[in-house]
């Protein structure tokens, strides 16, 4: 932007510049002084006067008459208009105030150059319409560096991984925005430190301009960060009327702020704030949400203890006991008169029925199939079981070794097959179930489809009683999983479930297709 300007200047501006800088030179206090007078008038502060001065015609001739070049001068145009946005002087304001020089400027060059005061007029606007270009340029700029802290900080909000990385981002961002060497950013954690004291808390929920080796210096929370560098920002950071913290910025030399940094500092202080509660609010999230996963993983795993005792207790109690009722009575039948034979054989047949359905009951709760010879032996033994009571075909696809999956994944399996089997049984009237289980990249993956009725799942989910689906849900949920329900009414359904088994089971063998037909 500065060679776009400068290259604007043809030669016979140059020219006429010239000679307007040497016409002015004498004059350039007198103009000065009136121009600070109207600005003053005006209500703009010294820093404000003292950057439009800059960028007057009466700088340019000040500087052409030294014999510096004119993108020199440009130069200062631009840094003074990023002055000029930082200090809140809108570019109205700009525009005004170099209408205001030239009302100081016109009575010079008419009364004393009548002649070429057409001349003057025509390069003064020229000249104006560079700094005006240039002026623009800097608000941009400066614009658009507020618009990439926001974006900066916007970005960390998305990308940090949690209240540290993120306060870490916000920082950077910072940094890279008021140009410091360093910084520190200071949480109160919900409460102010009382060990800092009333009074330096009182001094610090201010904006301050801190100098090494000043009194004021030890209001610089970090002792190291307060020794490496000579001059430093201090900008609290408020939520809720209260002060959550500090924000601390330091400088290899003496900076003064602008407003316009102020106030961009002060925002981001609240959305800084805010960003950090929300981070907290989801680390305590995720924190209560492990401690219900842990929970539920233990409540599963005392269910399948409690499963195991009461098969045990079955098996070797009730089982026992009822063996035991079936011999005597095979005893009994023997030496018992014709007339009673046909009694004790009914209580006989009853006892052993009783006794099968003790032995399915038990392989349902705790089958030793699972834990003796693994989950593929006992997805097998199911699906033969759903088989011998239940009309129709099962399709299995499964690992062909043990040991490739975690206990706790191998019994969340078999429970969520053994739910769909149940299903199947009760409701769907299928004539064709399908199985699979595979692992890849870390994930196991049960698919269980059937050619049944089907259901509506948004209804079945919804229902209070429907503790079968729901349960299953609750469950991989519990695991990390994920649960995945499709079904069409008389187009069949298809349980789709996901979970993670860690890197030490990244792909377990898997063998051909079964059938059990």
């Amino acid at each position: 932007m500065l060679a776009d300007a400068a290259d604007v200047l043809s030669d016979q501006l140059r020219a006429q510049l010239d000679r307007l800088a040497g016409v002015l030179k004498p004059h350039l206090a007198e103009l000065d002084a009136s121009f600070r007078t109207r600005l003053r008038q005006l209500r703009h502060d010294p820093k404000q006067i003292k950057a439009l001065c800059a960028i007057t015609p009466g700088a340019a001739a000040r500087m052409l008459s030294a014999d510096q070049p004119a993108a020199d001068f440009f130069e200062l145009v631009e840094y003074s208009g990023r002055r000029l946005a930082k200090l809140n002087v809108p570019p109205a304001g700009i525009v005004r105030a170099l209408r205001e020089y030239d009302r100081v400027l016109d009575p010079i060059l008419i009364l004393s150059y009548p002649d070429d005061y057409k001349n003057f007029r025509w390069a003064r606007e020229q000249l104006q319409f560079c700094i005006i270009l240039t002026v623009n340029n800097a608000y941009y700029q400066v614009r658009e560096a507020e618009t990439q802290a926001f974006y900066g900080l916007f970005h960390a909000e998305l990308q940090a991984a949690g209240l540290e990385d993120l306060l870490e981002r916000f920082l950077s961002a910072l940094v890279r925005f008021c140009h410091a060497e360093d910084g520190k950013l200071t949480l109160f954690d919900g409460h102010e430190p009382v060990e800092l004291g009333r009074r330096v808390l009182a001094r610090l929920a201010k904006p301050l301009l801190i100098a090494r080796g000043k009194p004021a210096d030890r209001l610089i929370l970090d002792p190291p960060f307060r020794t490496r560098f000579p001059w430093f920002w201090s900008v609290p950071l408020l939520a809720h009327g209260r002060m959550a913290g500090v924000l601390q910025l330091a400088f290899s030399t003496e900076y003064h702020w602008l407003p316009r940094e102020l106030e961009l500092l002060d925002a981001v202080g609240e959305r800084c704030i805010r960003a950090a509660e929300k981070a907290r609010l989801v680390e305590d999230l995720a924190r209560r949400e492990q401690q219900v996963r842990e929970l539920g993983e233990h409540m599963m795993q005392i269910e399948e203890e409690e499963r195991r005792r009461i098969s045990r207790e079955l098996h070797d109690e009730a089982g026992q006991s009822l063996l035991c009722i079936r011999l005597k009575l095979e005893m009994l039948g023997k030496s018992a008169p014709e007339s009673l034979r046909g009694s004790i054989d009914e209580t006989r047949e009853m006892a052993e029925h009783t006794i099968s359905e003790i032995r399915r009951t038990v392989a349902a709760l705790s089958p030793a199939v699972l834990e003796q010879l693994g989950l593929a032996a006992a997805l097998r033994q199911m699906a033969n079981r759903f088989r011998s009571v239940h009309p129709g075909r099962v399709r299995l696809h499964l690992p062909v070794q043990r040991d490739t999956l975690p206990r706790q994944c191998e019994t969340a399996v078999f429970r969520l097959a053994q739910e769909c089997f149940q299903n199947i049984a009760k409701h769907a009237q299928a004539s064709t179930v399908n199985l699979s289980l595979h692992s890849t990249d870390g994930i196991l993956r049960l698919n269980v489809e059937d050619d049944g009725v089907g259901f509506d799942v948004k209804a079945a989910l919804d229902k209070r009683s429907s503790y079968g689906l729901v349960g299953m849900r609750e469950r991989v949920a519990l695991l990390g999983g994920k649960l995945e329900i499709r079904s069409r009414l008389r187009h069949g359904t298809r349980i789709s479930v996901e979970l993670p088994i860690g890197r030490r089971h990244r792909k377990g063998p898997v063998g051909a297709a079964e059938s059990a037909n």
